[in-house]
């Protein structure tokens, strides 16, 4: 089966350089271009490819912007991003906007031949480097809201955390705070909540990770 290709990409020669990778695969037809977001929006909507690749920086119309146009009225379009950079950014932009692929434009035309045939199986195809910038990003913000909960606890709650990382049971520590176990019952829910730990193996990672 013949996958339709709309291309969609204001630099000629970038766009000569796939039209002629495309020639040689016979799985894949190249059926119209589009020198602007704006004609890119007409095409799909007259052509209806199986595949649009769109390049985010066009004139008139980004390519983001062209796919808010175009999926509405053909969502069966799978839209690949072609980018030269790889921002987080323009990353999540692209997939809130439908796109289902993003490569750059640097990608070599194996790389591309992969991201046409992994959209059309009906998965997302992220170019490897583009996938580490949100892994790292994700990192980051993982260890940030981490932080973040630990900033939450109060300074009792520390404690007993501190006292369930050294492998104290609850009645131990309500004798070495000199409070109830019930209290070190309700401190250590708190603590599960605010750190988002489900369960006491759990907590205990979670300490001996902070510090504790």
């Amino acid at each position: 089966m013949t996958t339709k290709i709309l291309l969609a990409d204001d630099h000629e020669l970038f766009v000569e350089g796939l039209a002629e990778l495309m020639k040689k695969k016979p799985d894949i037809e190249l059926i119209g271009r589009a020198k602007d977001g704006a004609e890119a929006v007409r095409q799909a909507f007259a052509l209806k490819p199986d595949i649009i690749l769109l390049d985010i920086a066009m004139p008139e119309l980004s390519g983001i912007k062209a796919l808010r146009q175009i999926l509405p009225k053909v969502p069966e379009i799978k839209a690949i991003m072609l980018s030269m950079y790889n921002s987080r950014e323009l990353i999540v932009e692209s997939l809130r906007a439908g796109a289902v692929g993003y490569i750059l434009k640097e990608c070599t035309s194996e790389e591309l031949y992969e991201s046409i045939k992994t959209v059309m199986m009906g998965n997302f195809y992220i170019a490897r480097s583009s996938l580490e910038v949100l892994v790292e990003d994700y990192l980051r913000l993982l260890r940030a809201d981490e932080r973040n909960s630990a900033r939450l606890l109060s300074e009792r709650e520390r404690e007993v955390l501190k006292l369930l990382a050294d492998g104290k049971n609850a009645k131990e520590i309500a004798y070495d705070l000199s409070i109830s176990k019930n209290t070190v019952d309700v401190h250590r829910r708190h603590i599960m909540e605010k750190t988002g730990c489900t369960s006491m193996a759990g907590l205990v990672r979670y300490a001996i990770r902070e510090g504790y």
